[in-house]
């Protein structure tokens, strides 16, 4: 059954909705967005996450000691890098990581094989920031991956209506979803269990 990660979330009713419809994990967005947390927030949060989901951190292009200290302080099981941090950053830092890449073409879906890193995330580009910009880039252009799918996390303008087309399509291990669940712009709790009971149904 495909894996589920809701993020950008920043209320405790909209982790609740996450945990209880059975998301795998929860995204807490550290960089520069209307998403954006603080380390103090999130560790607020994070107190309601059960184990057994697992807590992602968000950042783009950030320092070493900024990552280490929301790690240590929220207790993060997942770095997630939406920047244009390199290799050699992500590895020396030593954290379980997922890398997102911006897919416009089949250029940047090759970047993935640079990174030794436990997950993909191929997203659609961004506009004002990095992602969750609710735009769907070309899925086809992940037919002839050098990576297993069994890696990859898809993103990018997906919501309850796409999401069992993108699935079918893809077959990725996981979806990552954030514009899709809000309405006017803010975490819907209905919304998160339609999406999640989408992607479960395929």
């Amino acid at each position: 059954m495909v894996k589920v990660k809701i993020c950008g979330l920043k209320q405790e009713e909209h982790v609740q909705a996450a945990i209880d419809e059975g998301a795998t994990w929860i995204g807490f967005m550290f960089a520069p967005s209307k998403r954006q947390i603080s380390v103090e927030r999130a560790i607020e949060l994070a107190k309601q996450v059960p184990s057994y989901v697992k807590k992602v951190g968000v950042f783009v292009n950030p320092t070493e000691q900024e990552v280490r200290h929301a790690v240590e302080t929220v207790g993060l099981d997942y770095v997630q890098y939406h920047g244009n941090e390199d290799p050699a950053f992500i590895k020396s830092l030593g954290y379980p990581s997922i890398k997102a890449i911006s897919i416009r073409g089949y250029e940047d879906v090759e970047k993935a094989s640079h990174y030794d890193v436990d997950y993909y995330l191929f997203d659609a580009p961004g506009t004002d920031y990095a992602g969750g910009n609710g735009h769907v880039f070309d899925w086809s252009l992940l037919d002839q991956l050098s990576i297993p799918k069994n890696r990859v996390i898809l993103a990018g303008g997906l919501n309850s209506a796409n999401v069992a087309r993108a699935i079918s399509q893809v077959d990725p291990l996981g979806v990552d979803v954030s514009s899709g669940v809000e309405k006017n712009g803010v975490k819907d709790s209905e919304l998160i269990k339609q999406f999640i009971d989408a992607a479960k149904a395929q």
